[in-house]
């Protein structure tokens, strides 16, 4: 009984990690510090008021899913037949888009590690994230690589963040009394965070380790809150860095915010700090957006299920290999990114009407506050992708 209870807190913990490490890539270090460069104390603000609204997405989301025992596209195809494979198209599309630029990260972290070439180090990267799927219990050993990835970053960060000693009094007061409210940077925290597969990763793991049905609704709703706080916590510690460095009167690398904050805080040995950081959020990001592209496809046929281990392999080195041979196709990644900017406002929506359809969560009652949460989440982001494209168009 106890071997059990153990397991089942290290899958819970491993689901809050894979969704967190999921959303701290290299877009996640880039926009936190350029954020911060922008609005100095008052994106304190921004991350609070972002950090509520993705709890209020990632509690519907993991709820339903938990609940139900059913992952995205299966709700979504009993919400609206085909709409499920609409769905999966979409997160594959955009997983893909941005496993490529996982990759880079990775490639970019070995570089500033051993002096490698981005390339090199690409491949190695993704030698290294496959052989977690060569072993048979694939799913432990990824819960643990996201732990232990997730710990180094966190740690590593607030080093950096104390090093660079932050107004923290004066970051406390703007987060709650802004001098300004930048809502476009929210909204992209928010998409950053819980947007595209992010919020599935942890959700279909629990799926995949039977943590399902109304009697683990507790379980389900701590994970997914841990999964956002970590996430939080890091974002936190980043700011605090960005803001010491700048409050000092430093001025960051354009070609390459965040480690300039890590050189300016801690000098010299910042650049190969930086380079383990970089590293980690992009090599836990390649295997969660592995993972979760490919459980949007696994259940459409038992042959697809039995062999989804190859499928996310394949996944992997499919990004690798387009990364080494043609780089980072920049045109690619930004349409593919900003159709990926719709699939919160679809999914979140669809697992809304799915939190009240007797058919799929049973005699489970979903609270009314969260679904006017999950509501606003919606309509907040639906304009936002809706402005995004309009510009993209034009």
């Amino acid at each position: 009984m106890k071997a059990k209870k153990e397991s089942t807190l290290s899958v819970l913990m491993g689901a809050a990690f894979l969704m967190a490490t999921s959303s701290i890539g290299p877009g996640f270090l880039t926009q936190t510090t350029v954020f911060t460069q922008t609005l100095m104390a008052s994106f304190g603000f921004v991350i609070l008021l972002s950090i509520i609204l993705d709890i209020g997405t990632q509690l519907n989301i993991w709820r339903i899913i938990g609940v139900s025992g059913k992952r995205g596209q299966d709700i979504a195809n009993m919400v609206f037949p085909g709409l499920g494979y609409f769905v999966s198209l979409l997160i594959i599309l955009g997983g893909l888009a941005f496993n490529i630029g996982n990759i880079a990260g990775a490639g970019l972290g070995f570089n500033v590690l051993f002096g490698v070439s981005p390339a090199v180090g690409a491949i190695i990267s993704g030698i290294i994230a496959i052989s977690i799927f060569l072993v048979k219990e694939a799913g432990k050993v990824m819960d643990r690589f996201t732990q232990i990835a997730g710990f180094i970053m966190i740690l590593l960060t607030l080093y950096v963040a104390i090093s660079s000693s932050p107004p923290v009094g004066e970051a406390i007061t703007k987060t709650f009394m802004p001098d300004h409210i930048d809502i476009i940077s929210i909204i992209t925290l928010v998409g950053g965070t819980v947007g595209g597969y992010i919020t599935f990763a942890g959700g279909h793991r629990l799926i995949d380790a039977g943590i399902v049905g109304k009697k683990a609704v507790g379980q389900i709703t701590r994970s997914s809150v841990t999964g956002v706080c970590v996430t939080g916590i890091m974002r936190v510690f980043l700011f605090l860095a960005t803001l010491g460095v700048l409050t000092a009167g430093f001025t960051l690398d354009k070609a390459n915010p965040p480690a300039s904050v890590f050189n300016l805080a801690i000098g010299v040995a910042g650049y190969k700090v930086f380079g383990l950081v970089m590293w980690a959020a992009a090599i836990s990001s390649v295997i969660g957006a592995a993972y979760t592209s490919v459980s949007f496809i696994r259940t459409y046929s038992k042959k697809l299920d039995d062999n989804y281990r190859w499928l996310v392999i394949a996944f992997i080195i499919f990004s690798t290999l387009v990364f080494a041979i043609v780089g980072k196709p920049v045109t690619i990644l930004v349409l593919v990114g900003t159709l990926n900017g719709l699939i919160l406002p679809i999914t979140l929506g669809v697992i809304l009407v799915a939190a009240h359809n007797k058919k799929i969560i049973g005699d489970y009652k979903h609270p009314v506050w969260m679904t006017a949460f999950g509501g606003l989440v919606v309509i907040m982001t639906a304009y936002m992708s809706i402005v995004t494209i309009i510009k993209f168009l034009h």
